[in-house]
């Protein structure tokens, strides 16, 4: 999930204050996205906004993107403009609701609205041009002959959100098929086994001696952490309580040693879109519910709220016949 906030929001309390109001939210994976430099591709990547009544709600209506009104505000739009059209007419947000729910319901009956395309351009793609040339005029000059371009888009730097704070896991485990829900309380009522998920950068230390799973992110020869099999097995010896230790070396990767089971690789097989730590709640989930890894791996299909996505599990190495790491 990210946020993009009015520079006036910025200006106003200060960038240590917002970070200081959102340090939970950040902790459990909220990007916080410069809102000069990088809204447009915040909005050209989102499934869903969840917006107000400005402009930036208004384009990505006009991209076809489902958008939730978190505030209306039509008192304050004029009745004959386009936006209080599309105001009166968007879905509302209810506070009060499940969240989830309702960007599942969004997601499955959205419909473009085709008024937003139609008031925000009626030349899509030729701005460039038709503003040059209206320049040039008003200027009194030649227009160049050479075509009037725009600079693409800059791909912001690839900064993974780092999810520090522990997660609650729920896990139905049938087959290969795993399905898992990750969030920062235990919702009453859930579904389904629950374990729970740590950083090893967590705030509290203390969450550390209750984690089922402990993850961490580096490179995989980082000298510091001795590679990911040293670190996985001292993180196992260190806290007895711990069942998966995974260490997350990509976007898609990651190297897990399971108790009883040795080390593993998990990769995020073809279409798979979810983060490496939820690879290693599915195995440990998976394992628990006695899932068995023959010695030429296996496939995992994790079911998230994004869909299914294959994880291949492969065995690195046995685990030893003794010692902490093992039984």
């Amino acid at each position: 999930m990210a946020a993009v906030l009015h520079p006036n929001i910025w200006h106003g309390h200060g960038p240590g204050q917002i970070r200081a109001w959102l340090d939970r939210a950040r902790r459990n994976g909220l990007i916080l996205v410069d809102p000069v430099t990088a809204w447009r591709q915040a909005i050209l990547a989102a499934d869903v906004v969840i917006g107000d009544f400005g402009a930036v709600s208004y384009y990505s209506a006009a991209l076809g993107i489902p958008v939730l009104l978190a505030a209306a505000g039509q008192e304050r739009l004029d009745p004959e403009a386009p936006l209080a059209d599309f105001v009166r007419t968007a879905p509302r947000l209810n506070p009060h609701a499940s969240l989830r729910a309702q960007l599942e319901h969004v997601l499955a009956t959205h419909r473009p609205c085709p008024g937003p395309a139609e008031f925000v351009s009626s030349a899509p793609g030729g701005s460039a041009a038709l503003l040059r040339r209206s320049f040039y005029r008003l200027l009194g000059l030649d227009e160049p002959s050479a075509p009037a371009l725009l600079e693409p888009l800059a791909t912001p730097p690839y900064e993974p959100p780092r999810r520090t704070a522990p997660l609650h896991v729920r896990a139905r485990v049938r087959g290969q098929r795993v399905d898992i829900e990750r969030s920062a309380e235990h919702p009453y009522a859930a579904r389904g086994e629950s374990h729970l998920a740590v950083h090893e950068e967590t705030r509290n230390p203390g969450d550390l001696a209750l984690a089922d799973v402990i993850v961490r992110e580096g490179a995989p020869d980082d000298p510091r952490l001795g590679g990911p099999a040293v670190w996985a097995a001292e993180v196992l010896e260190r806290y007895p309580q711990c069942a998966v230790a995974a260490y997350i070396t990509g976007p898609d990767t990651c190297t897990a040693y399971a108790r009883r089971h040795g080390l593993l690789q998990l990769s995020a097989g073809t279409e798979a879109d979810i983060d490496p730590a939820a690879h290693a709640s599915a195995l440990h989930s998976w394992l628990d519910a006695g899932g068995s890894l023959p010695p030429e791996g296996t496939t995992l299909r994790v079911r998230t709220a994004h869909g299914t996505h294959p994880v291949v599990v492969r065995l690195l190495s046995a685990p030893p016949r003794s010692g902490a790491a093992g039984p």
